[in-house]
């Protein structure tokens, strides 16, 4: 099945949880925002829902994952992630860490994370993960423009 072909590459997407973010001292208000926006999504790829994270993004996002231009957030709903959501039960990530900058009304950031995926034929997939955002401020609080991700087996420990 396709779907489950793509699955690792959806599942690096997904910034999720167990996570351990910056302490928010270390954070401006504009930063803990950003990192609210991305730890929103995050929760919601852990619950395997995704109600609500349209709001998270722009109305002109795009996705890119593994070398792919997915289109839109809501292409990328459709098409990818939230048919591949399905086959997944659980989806828990690790040694979550994230670097943001807040330029004016633009806001980067950087998150790396370690995950793993149990699919509904059995099977597990591990992962190293890395996505790259860019935020813009809006009326309505920060919005997803564009959100990059990959992945890769876990190198062992040298």
């Amino acid at each position: 099945m396709q779907a489950l072909k793509t699955l690792a590459l959806a599942a690096a997407t997904a910034l999720v949880l167990t996570i351990s973010e910056a302490p928010a001292a270390a954070q401006t208000g504009e930063e803990a925002a950003v990192a609210a926006v991305l730890a929103s999504y995050r929760d919601a790829l852990s619950a395997r829902n995704l109600h609500g994270t349209p709001e998270l993004f722009a109305p002109d996002s795009q996705v890119v994952e593994q070398g792919k231009v997915e289109g839109s957030y809501a292409d990328y709903v459709e098409h990818h992630i939230g048919p591949e959501l399905g086959h997944i039960t659980s989806f828990v990530f690790n040694d979550y860490e994230v670097t943001i900058s807040v330029e004016g009304d633009i806001a980067l950031a950087t998150e790396t994370y370690l995950y793993r995926l149990d699919l509904d034929d059995g099977r597990t997939i591990e992962r190293q993960g890395v996505a790259t955002s860019a935020l813009r401020r809006t009326e309505g609080g920060w919005r997803i423009v564009r959100y990059h991700s990959s992945s890769r087996a876990p190198r062992p420990p040298q």
